[in-house]
């Protein structure tokens, strides 16, 4: 070949477009993926081609392991699923079990004890959210204040169960114990300073460009889709889908407060912010109905058979000291039988599938798990969209990990 000859074929092969892409691991040990998640994205320069998450690197057998023990014992291991919200799977699982056990109410000041500390764990996980969701895109203040809020919850919980996260509080029958001597105060306190700290968070985020910018249009999600891939919970209310168990499905006496429930136009991580900022309103609202309507009396219904009898009755009745040795050597038993019970956590539909062989364990305990259902939403937003954006749409899923694993 002549010089010449050489000389063009080297300038063709320099115009000709190459289209190579390249495979990146975001995870698992990565502190924007929300956990241990591993995506692994291919990539067009910074443009996201394709994206395809994958799990399990977390997975603790929790749903076999409540196989081997009774009713009782099992609900600590659901506290360590959607860690950031153990008393919303103490509540799925506990009315599981009674509705197989054919309890159909609690006594009122349980059911209110219940609603009342299951709203505030919804704000405390959404405060780890919305702290996390302004950490991943630059904004370190609202990380700080919104766990300073967290830890005024978490106090409360300590104050009642003597736990600060996995607290085991609810119980089949009603709460483990009844709320201390301070209780209340602490709660009015919080309801005193948490509507200025929410309008805080606001004055540093809603209307500042930056956050504006790294979140509206990003990450858009429709409705018909939201609702082809089974999405629930902020998400799915983000894309204007009006879902919300606690309205469509009551339970635990939802239907007597009066709350609203935020819904978005676009379906972006914008909306699923201002929904989330809005719900922790609301839920507020709820916890200051429910302190207002606390009723006095028990917290445990009054069934030998499933509640142990109280500490001042073994002094003085056997019967008393046979029921409570059978219940905390065997448990108690429940008739064979299968069912279905979902709540509204603060991730979305936490459903429990409970069946029962008749004896002191459960046969099968499986979850529906929001986060695991929701995280298949991530390729569907993120693809055509640049790496820096993948991170701030993992935020605004607000996946937790022991949960999609288990």
């Amino acid at each position: 070949m002549s010089v010449a000859s050489q000389s063009n074929a080297g300038s063709v092969a320099s115009i000709t477009p190459h289209t190579e892409t390249m495979i990146l691991n975001l995870g698992p040990h990565h502190p924007s993926t929300h956990g241990v998640l591993r995506l692994i994205l291919e990539l067009d320069g910074e443009t996201v081609v394709k994206c395809t998450p994958d799990i399990g690197y977390l997975h603790t057998g929790i749903e076999k392991t409540a196989e081997s023990l009774n009713y009782t014992q099992s609900i600590t291991l659901f506290d360590r699923t959607d860690y950031l919200a153990p008393l919303s799977n103490n509540l799925g699982l506990v009315l599981a079990y009674e509705k197989l056990l054919g309890i159909e109410e609690v006594p009122p000041r349980a059911q209110i004890l219940r609603v009342l500390l299951v709203e505030l764990q919804r704000i405390a996980s959404h405060l780890v959210w919305l702290g996390t969701q302004a950490l991943d895109i630059g904004a370190v203040s609202v990380f700080l204040y919104c766990f300073r809020e967290r830890e005024k919850i978490l106090d409360i919980f300590e104050w009642v169960s003597g736990v600060r996260m996995m607290t085991s509080y609810l119980r089949v029958g009603g709460t483990a114990k009844d709320v201390p001597p301070g209780f209340e105060e602490m709660v009015r306190e919080f309801l005193r300073i948490f509507p200025a700290r929410i309008a805080e968070y606001e004055a540093l985020l809603t209307k500042n460009q930056i956050w504006i910018d790294r979140t509206r249009g990003i990450g858009v999600l429709s409705a018909p889709d939201a609702i082809d891939l089974g999405v629930s919970g902020p998400l799915l209310r983000a894309s204007g889908v009006d879902w919300d168990i606690r309205k469509s499905h009551p339970y635990s006496g939802y239907a007597q407060f009066d709350f609203d429930i935020p819904l978005g136009t676009h379906g972006d991580v914008y909306d699923r912010y201002l929904c989330r900022i809005q719900e922790m309103r609301e839920s507020l609202k709820i916890v200051e109905q429910a302190l207002r309507r606390l009723p006095k009396g028990p917290v445990l219904i009054d069934d030998r058979k499933i509640v142990p009898p109280p500490k001042d009755e073994l002094a003085h009745s056997m019967e008393a000291v046979i029921h409570h040795f059978k219940l905390w050597t065997e448990g108690f038993k429940v008739l064979p039988g299968e069912v279905y019970v979902s709540i509204e956590s603060p991730r979305g539909e936490l459903g429990y599938y409970v069946v029962s062989d008749g004896s002191a364990k459960p046969y099968r305990v499986r979850v529906r798990a929001p986060s695991f259902v929701n995280l298949q939403t991530l390729p569907r937003i993120v693809e055509g969209r640049l790496v820096a954006d993948v991170v701030a749409c993992i935020a605004s899923i607000d996946i937790v990990l022991g949960e999609i694993d288990r």
